[in-house]
């Protein structure tokens, strides 16, 4: 007779206990780290997450423009004029209705179920996901510059070719586990095996829907990863315009002090995930170090957010308060955003495109939402802009550090058949 039984809370520790110091020796052993597969997968990641945030940046600054232009050498010649005079200079005329983009996220993270070992996990998210940040600063920068040189149709050729050569590298590269992929070396390969032998097991069980569904914990990465989309699709979409409504900077100089913060961003991302695997390998607890950078990505920012209409006479300060913000903004790379790995990592491919699928609903609901507050009152709309984006992020972050959880769930757990 076979019942299904569960190991008792003693068994569970002395489990964990055995499963940290097999961590520590994996630790200890000389296996590839920079110039491995893993970190390759990690660097094609980036350069996809790159592409794809580019896609979604451009269609933001061009929109106006394609709307607009009726025959494609006007286009090809008044495309910076029309960019200045429609887009930053007028908040009310920002693209409502930006494109969704969580799909190619979420099968991006859901790789690192089975690629990602739990000391290294916070590093190779990062990476990847910085690849957004980078995307963001290049075409906030350079777009533009191309635009006015080229033309505006130049942008989507440029950023799409190298989109096409990341599409390419990543489907001759990528396998789904190590035990498939046919250059890995073997030292490698056991390694990342082991590591996650007690995490993710190759045996199919079937999605625990409704457990998922009443759960606090996954509910909490859900609104905080909302909340924190917020704060980041109003950086993307209206940083320019506020540079240029408030103090009147012409399309070369905004496209560079816009494009600053994001390149801040960038390098800040990229740390951040060294920085918190370097605390878990010194016993700090997974939960914290989650919670802690998720703070830290969240709250400051918020706050400098909220400050920024009572600066309007203080260029440089405005600045310094968006640089500042924006580059604490990648933090929660190394907390929310792959907690779902750390609660389920037999289901982490669903749940983390569960969790960032709430990403588009901010990209939808930011422009909407503040381009009725502009259009109410040009003046004070931002400052309502400021103030909402303020409360949805410290209610988010609220719920998140009430019922966020890192340890693996009981719904996510393996159950064993024994034998009586």
């Amino acid at each position: 007779m076979a019942t299904m039984t569960e190991l008792s809370p003693t068994a569970r520790k002395s489990e964990y206990s055995q499963d940290i110091q097999g961590d520590e020796k994996l630790i200890s052993r000389k296996v590839p780290s920079l110039c491995s597969i893993r970190y390759g997968i990690a660097l094609i990641a980036h350069f996809c997450s790159l592409t794809l945030m580019a896609q979604n940046t451009i269609i933001n600054i061009t929109m106006v423009v394609m709307v607009n232009s009726t025959d494609h050498q006007s286009q090809l010649n008044r495309s910076a004029e029309g960019l200045s005079a429609d887009l930053f200079d007028d908040p009310d005329k920002a693209p409502k209705n930006p494109p969704a983009r969580g799909v190619g996220y979420g099968g991006q993270l859901a790789v690192w179920q089975r690629w990602a070992p739990p000391h290294e996990r916070s590093s190779l998210c990062s990476i990847a996901l910085s690849g957004m940040i980078l995307g963001a600063f290049l075409v906030t920068l350079m777009g533009g510059l191309i635009s006015q040189a080229l033309g505006w149709p130049f942008v989507f050729y440029i950023f799409g070719g190298i989109g096409c050569v990341c599409c390419l590298l990543w489907c001759v590269v990528v396998y789904d586990d190590p035990g498939s992929h046919p250059w890995i070396s073997t030292s490698e390969k056991e390694y990342i095996i082991s590591s996650l032998d007690q995490q993710v097991s190759s045996e199919k069980q079937s999605l625990p829907i409704k457990a998922m569904l009443s759960s606090l914990p996954l509910w909490s990465i859900c609104l905080c990863s909302f909340s924190h989309q917020w704060l980041i699709n109003t950086f993307l979409m209206y940083t320019p315009t506020y540079i240029s409504f408030v103090f009147k900077v012409n399309i070369r100089d905004n496209g560079l002090l816009s494009s600053l913060p994001f390149l801040v961003s960038w390098v800040i991302g990229i740390l951040t995930g060294k920085v918190a695997d370097f605390l878990l390998v010194k016993n700090f607890r997974l939960v914290t170090v989650r919670k802690v950078v998720t703070i830290l990505g969240t709250l400051p920012p918020s706050v400098l957010l909220a400050a920024l209409p009572y600066l309007n006479s203080s260029y440089v300060t405005t600045i310094t308060f968006l640089t500042i913000s924006c580059g604490l903004c990648p933090l929660p790379q190394a907390g929310v955003y792959i907690n779902a790995l750390d609660i389920a990592p037999r289901y982490s491919d669903v749940l983390l495109g569960a969790s960032r699928g709430f990403a588009p609903i901010a990209a939808v609901l930011v422009p909407t939402v503040s381009g009725f507050l502009l259009n109410q009152d040009p003046e004070f709309g931002w400052k309502n802009i400021f103030f909402l984006l303020f409360a949805i992020n410290i209610l988010g972050l609220i719920f998140y550090l009430i019922f966020g959880k890192a340890d693996v769930q009981d719904w996510a757990k393996e159950r064993k058949l024994t034998r009586l």
